[in-house]
């Protein structure tokens, strides 16, 4: 085996887990493999993590057959995306692939998050995969409405006043979830960078979040990428 090494590149004590250089924690990489503090290996490979991920959200979260969704339209399939963000091996990839996405269009933020549920475990695995990379980002979550006890909030976790922050969702259909959000975020002094979603149905929720919330919008998967049109 090769030098060990932190994935930042840092050397390591040849009789010591921990990093030579300040930074005890960080990733290690080890040839082409990356083994996080908590020890979710990966690949380090962008474009497989990306393939695996589409693989298992086609084999576990769509489910053909007449729904109807939650802004009443009735469709063919349904995505049921929290049986990939709260999947042992997926949600590591969800993190993975959704900050790879965000990096490759140059977005900043130090936050992440969105209405409460669907957004919750998709800002987890992405504060993780931060954690991988040796980056700083926190999640938090948006309540439906401001609380009206204790402090009150309707964005709970580290504040996100006067910080960058990216609003997510696992799939939208008409926007209007993370709308919420993009209104909650900014009433608590953050600033909204990008919307940016698992799965996009392409049933209008980018041109109306777009339009109203004057933000991008971005998403990993197409329907045309996961075989359903």
């Amino acid at each position: 085996m090769g030098e060990m090494r932190t994935a930042e590149g840092f050397p390591l004590s040849r009789h010591s887990s921990v990093p030579e250089v300040p930074g005890a924690g960080l990733p290690i990489r080890m040839g082409d493999m990356i083994l996080s503090p908590s020890g979710a290996v990966g690949t380090g490979n962008p474009a497989a993590d990306r393939k695996r991920l589409k693989q298992l959200i086609r084999e576990l979260a769509i489910v053909h057959g007449k729904v109807t969704l939650s802004s009443g339209n009735e469709a063919d399939y349904y995505i049921d995306l929290r049986r990939i963000t709260l999947h042992h091996e997926a949600s590591l990839l969800v993190g993975r692939v959704m900050m790879q996405m965000l990096d490759d269009v140059d977005i900043a933020f130090s936050a992440a998050g969105g209405l409460t549920m669907g957004a919750d475990p998709v800002a987890t695995s992405i504060m993780h995969a931060g954690r991988e990379k040796g980056r700083a980002i926190d999640s938090f979550v948006v309540r439906k409405a401001q609380k009206s006890y204790g402090m009150g909030r309707q964005v709970e976790g580290p504040s996100v006043k006067d910080r960058k922050v990216v609003v997510l969702e696992d799939t939208s259909t008409t926007g209007g979830s993370a709308l919420t959000a993009v209104e909650g975020v900014r009433n608590a002094g953050g600033f909204v960078q990008a919307v940016a979603v698992i799965v996009d149905r392409d049933t209008g929720a980018r041109e109306h979040i777009e339009q109203t919330a004057n933000v991008p919008y971005f998403y990993a998967f197409s329907r045309a990428d996961l075989g359903l049109e």
